[in-house]
């Protein structure tokens, strides 16, 4: 009877290693994704400016770029980095087969880092967006999104693909916690 329970427990063990592997490397993709949707996104267009009212209006190029918004670039740059973290610890996972109990507390805290990072930089290109979506009134911030709405969509497609990472990630910390509250 002893054995067969050993055998259970060492075989979910084995199942929620696994899962933590397949769900690194759904946030390993999703993280990489994100970064490159937005890294790559770039809109020109032609708008038509008055600038006196008795003219005519002016035809100007504009172009929207990921670079121009720093909350862009933060959230380019912390998927590029949380996808770098993902890689590093898929390889200390299967190195270390499971790890020893100080390289999952460390793995385990590393991972709600990256959690937090990527919270912070959806919510910070979550306003950025909000506001090329809307505009606001307040302070004469026309929207841009009406004229910009392949930047746009990309920019919500990038955030969409992010936040997915983000309850990857979420899920990796549960499971996380789940594996030492078995062993308790």
């Amino acid at each position: 009877m002893e054995m067969q329970h050993y055998k259970e427990e060492n075989n979910s063990g084995g199942t929620l290693r696994r899962t933590d592997l397949v769900v690194r490397v759904l946030a390993l993709v999703l993280t990489m994704t994100a970064a490159v949707v937005l890294g790559v996104n770039k809109q020109r267009t032609t708008v038509a400016i008055t600038i006196v009212q008795s003219l005519p209006p002016v035809n100007m190029p504009v172009t929207a770029k990921w670079l121009h918004m720093s909350a862009f670039v933060y959230f380019v740059i912390t998927n590029a980095i949380v996808c770098a973290y993902t890689t590093i610890s898929l390889i200390v996972t299967l190195a270390t087969k499971g790890g020893t109990k100080k390289v999952s507390a460390m793995v385990t805290i590393l991972d709600l880092v990256m959690l937090a990072l990527l919270f912070s930089a959806i919510g910070a290109s979550g306003a950025v967006a909000l506001i090329g979506y809307q505009g606001n009134s307040h302070v004469q911030w026309q929207k841009v999104c009406n004229v910009f709405d392949k930047f746009c969509h990309q920019v919500a497609a990038a955030m969409a693909l992010s936040f997915i990472a983000s309850v990857a990630y979420l899920l990796l910390i549960v499971m996380a916690i789940f594996n030492v509250y078995k062993k308790l």
